[in-house]
Order: structure tokens, then sequence, then C-alpha cells
């Protein structure tokens, strides 16, 4: 308790703690869409275009938030249609752009400024150095995310199981697919303040994969990896402000640990099931 105390003493560290709570909501809720509908790794993809267009931006002296969000919104739309025109398979779609868009920012990192502060938190993650914009950004865009949940959430699920009886009960497919990849962009880009560009995409995909250990009905799913993400990203803090380890690796060890304690729970709960049938 005295040391959650001492934590939130600390400006900075409220902002950290604020900020990454709400992105790691975001990201767990889209990643269940996302999971479902095989786009786990589009994280990653569109984390790597992030860095290539935050890496330009620092060489030309530009806001590095300002130009990577509509640079990686562009990529998810194009990453939409590229998979939905069916000439390339979405993981291929997803790799050619990560390794194009890493290879680029490494490039012009090497040419002009170097690994600079700024470039290196966004690869490997700095989640005290997020500021009240970052904050801002983070409330906004979970207000949104929510939204969507609560008010969309038939359609959402439609979307994101079906989308050929979606469309055939009149629900706008291409709209809701495209407001899912708007949202997971601007989630990436936040959570890359935290997380880095290595690790983002864990926020999207360990917690929707360790609620679906358990749960099986897409509303338990939701509900259960949105308190997860949250639960995880605040012990992840804890461990790294205790034992003094980066905060985005912290994070993704604990939602490790969580995922194979629930898997141990799922397999417990397989075995008593099959022991009931038997008797």
């Amino acid at each position: 308790m005295s040391m959650i105390l001492e934590m939130v003493s600390y400006p900075f560290m409220v902002r950290a703690i604020v900020g990454g709570a709400l992105v790691s909501l975001c990201a767990s809720l889209l990643g269940v869409s996302l999971v479902l509908k095989r786009y786990s790794m589009i994280g990653d993809g569109l984390s790597h275009v992030s860095f290539g267009a935050l890496s330009i931006a620092v060489a030309a002296g530009w806001s590095p938030l300002w130009v990577s969000i509509p640079v990686v919104i562009l990529a998810a739309f194009f990453l939409l249609r590229i998979t939905e025109s069916g000439r390339v398979k979405s993981d291929a779609a997803i790799a050619v752009i990560s390794a194009s868009a890493l290879a680029l920012g490494i490039t012009v990192t090497s040419l002009t400024t170097g690994m600079t502060t700024d470039v290196s938190s966004y690869m490997f993650g700095s989640i005290l150095a997020m500021s009240k914009t970052d904050v801002t950004f983070s409330c906004v865009l979970s207000a949104l995310v929510l939204g969507m949940f609560f008010f969309c959430y038939n359609k959402v699920f439609a979307v994101t199981f079906d989308e050929s009886f979606a469309k055939a009960t009149g629900v706008d497919v291409g709209r809701y697919n495209v407001l899912i990849a708007v949202l997971t962009a601007v989630t990436i880009v936040l959570g890359m303040r935290m997380m880095g560009a290595m690790l983002i995409s864990s926020l999207i995909i360990f917690p929707p994969l360790t609620a679906m250990r358990v749960f099986k009905s897409f509303r338990g799913v939701v509900l259960c990896s949105g308190v997860l993400s949250v639960v995880c990203f605040l012990l992840g803090i804890c461990v790294s402000y205790g034992c003094s380890t980066p905060a985005g690796a912290s994070v993704v060890l604990v939602d490790l640990a969580v995922f194979l304690l629930f898997c141990g729970i799922q397999r417990l709960m397989a075995r008593t099931a099959g022991n009931n049938k038997k008797q």
C-alpha cells in the first residue's frame, strides 16, 4: 500500500497509470474482434508503420503524434482494401507493410537524427513520458471505443462473426470495419508511447486470448478481456516500479502469467466436465 501511495504522489506516474489503463482497455476490446476475425497481428504491422512515420516526423522536426495518426489510419484502410479484394491474404499483407515501414523508419533514422530519445521511446516504450496530450487522447479514444461497444454491440457482433449474414440483414459492414480499423490505428499510436513498437501487439492479443480460455460467449469474452487488460496493466506497472524493470515488458510478462493461469483453469474445467459426464 505504501508503494502505491508513493507511486500516485508523482504527477507523471498518475498520467502514466490513467493513460495506460485507458489505452489497454481500448486495445483489449478492439482485440476481441480482431482476434476473432484473424487480424490479431494487425497491431504489430500498424506499430511498425507508426514507427516509420514518427522517424520521418522526428527527422523533419514535426510532431510525431500528429504525423503518425493519419499515416497509420491510411495504412489500416489500405490493409482492409487489400484483404477485401482477396488478392493478398491478410497475414501476407500485414507482413509486407510491417517489414517495409520498419525498414523505412530505420533507414531514415540512421541517415538523419540517429537513435534519439524520442525514437527510442516509441521503439521500446517509455510510459513515464506520456504527456497530458496523450492522456487526453486516451480519454477521448476510450469514450469512442466504449460507445461503439455499448450502442452498436449487436452490429459489431454480427460483423465479427459472419459478415455475409450481417450484409444480408442490412448492416453496413464496410462502415463498421473502417470504424474498427480507425480506432485500432489510433490505439496503436497512443499505445506505442508506453509499450513500444515491439510489444504493442500484446495489448491486443493477450487479453482476448486469455478470456477465451474460460468464457465462450462474445459478451463474456469482451467483459473479461476489458477487466483483465486493466488489471494486468496495473499489476505490471506495480512490478515495474517495485523491481525497476521496463514497464512495457513487465506488463507483457504479467499478461503471460495470467494467460497461463487461465489455461490451467480451462484444463481443470474440462477435466471436471469430463468426470461429471462419466458419472
